[in-house]
């Protein structure tokens, strides 16, 4: 099985994939490590070098030559934005991959964002903790409409990675 996790940005993908990959023995994928060695470039140096449309771009193509050339036996960890753009998701749902959304409310999002905003170029010059989760509220109602279409969709609040980890296992096995 493929499991692809979908979900804004601070979610956990990055966390929970790799403790999911271990539990099933399954190969781990942080997408965006995927694309920072392809590009030869962090991902904040290609927003600020070649700018969001070509990421978006190379994301998709990325995305296409991920699903063709993995074993049946893998988790990933998606960019936030990744099943929003393009095609993305019609390439996601037309694949044999289960995507897995996990979905936090905004201001926990917003909480979790703050702290580690210097790293994330979409939000690196937010100023105000207001501004922040304005944003992610925005983000949120109009990515929602593509995450929701996750074929399981995980109602995160206050489990651990484990127990996220565990529900995720039940549900798809």
């Amino acid at each position: 099985m493929k499991i692809y996790l979908v979900g804004y940005m601070g979610s956990g993908k990055s966390t929970i994939g790799p403790l999911l990959a271990e539990v099933l023995s399954y190969k781990f994928i942080d997408f965006d490590t995927y694309i920072t060695q392809k590009e030869g470039m962090s991902i904040s140096e290609i927003f600020k070098n070649k700018g969001e449309i070509y990421f978006r771009k190379a994301e998709s193509t990325y995305l296409q030559q991920l699903l063709e050339e993995e074993s049946e036996q893998v988790v990933v960890a998606l960019g936030g934005g990744t099943p929003c753009y393009g095609t993305n998701l019609q390439v996601l749902k037309d694949s044999d991959a289960q995507t897995v959304y996990l979905n936090w409310h905004f201001k926990t999002l917003a909480q979790r964002l703050w702290s580690a905003k210097e790293e994330r170029p979409l939000i690196a010059s937010m100023q105000s903790y207001e501004d922040l989760e304005d944003y992610v509220r925005k983000h949120l109602f109009e990515r929602g409409f593509y995450y929701n279409q996750s074929d399981l969709v995980l109602k995160i609040e206050d489990q651990s990675p484990q127990e996220v980890v565990d529900s995720i296992k039940n549900s798809l096995l």
